[in-house]
């Protein structure tokens, strides 16, 4: 691996190779919804709870001040007004995310939708751009088509993990499998480090810990979660909690009391 792709790593990951990532790009997909109207404001509270990457969309990118965590910029986009949802096609280039000081990009596959095809092909020279300019790139390979009846069924997300670290990502995020056995299998059959997307928005914060928790005993790197996170009433306490889950190994219980929640 490159230096300067090493040294941007290290930005967004810390030096136990693992990472608390935040996803906000979701203004193109579902449009300004709760918890991203007011962009810097969630960025601000996130940061203070120690997270250690913000992932955004270049327009926003330009707008707000990710203060020391790492910039992940989204080269991938599809609104959910589209026929094709699953289909989401290129809309920033590598340069551009350089141009406004990303630390690393991310590229989005659907593997089984009808344009694999496609993002696949987007992806695989998207990693050719990333490694001549040293930059690390996060794959968002999530397992969705008509032949894909369980999202989270571990052969198809082990698949999904594999083609993106086949195809040149530095970084997976994809569905947890529901259980640590279940996702060993995907963490060990992986190349490269994998965390676990947030999905839909959990009913506790003692599910979002637990979660993560055994995300990490699966061998997972860290996680990226969105809506669990800047839809959270304790956005700072909660990303001060997972963060210690991801990079101190602190037990759910411990978690729960930097929460302020009783246990």
């Amino acid at each position: 691996m490159n230096s300067g792709k090493t040294r941007r790593l290290r930005r967004i990951m810390q030096r136990d190779n693992h990472t608390v990532i935040v996803p906000m790009d979701h203004g193109v997909t579902v449009g300004p919804i709760q918890g991203i109207t007011n962009m810097q404001q969630i960025i601000d509270q996130l940061v203070k709870g120690k997270v250690d990457a913000i992932l955004i969309h270049k327009g926003i990118a330009k707008q707000v001040d990710v203060g020391n965590a790492g910039l992940i910029v989204m080269l991938s986009g599809m609104s959910n007004l589209s026929p094709n949802l699953n289909g989401k096609v290129q809309v920033c280039s590598v340069q551009g995310a350089i141009r406004v000081g990303a630390d690393a990009v991310s590229v989005h596959v659907n593997v089984g939708s009808q344009d694999e095809d496609k993002m696949l092909h987007n992806l695989g020279k998207v990693a050719d751009e990333c490694d001549f300019f040293g930059m690390p790139l996060l794959a968002m390979m999530y397992p969705r088509g008509p032949k894909i009846p369980n999202e989270h069924g571990v052969d198809v997300v082990a698949h999904a993990a594999r083609i993106g670290a086949e195809l040149g990502a530095d970084i997976i995020k994809t569905n947890y499998t529901g259980s640590i056995d279940s996702f060993k299998t995907v963490t060990e059959s992986c190349p490269v480090p994998v965390v676990i997307a947030g999905g839909p928005k959990c009913k506790t914060l003692e599910e979002i810990l637990q979660t993560t928790a055994d995300a990490m005993k699966a061998g997972a790197a860290g996680l990226s979660f969105g809506r669990n996170l800047f839809q959270c009433d304790k956005p700072t306490l909660l990303s001060k909690s997972l963060s210690a889950i991801v990079h101190e190994n602190v037990s759910v219980e411990q978690a729960l009391k930097i929460l302020g929640e009783k246990h």
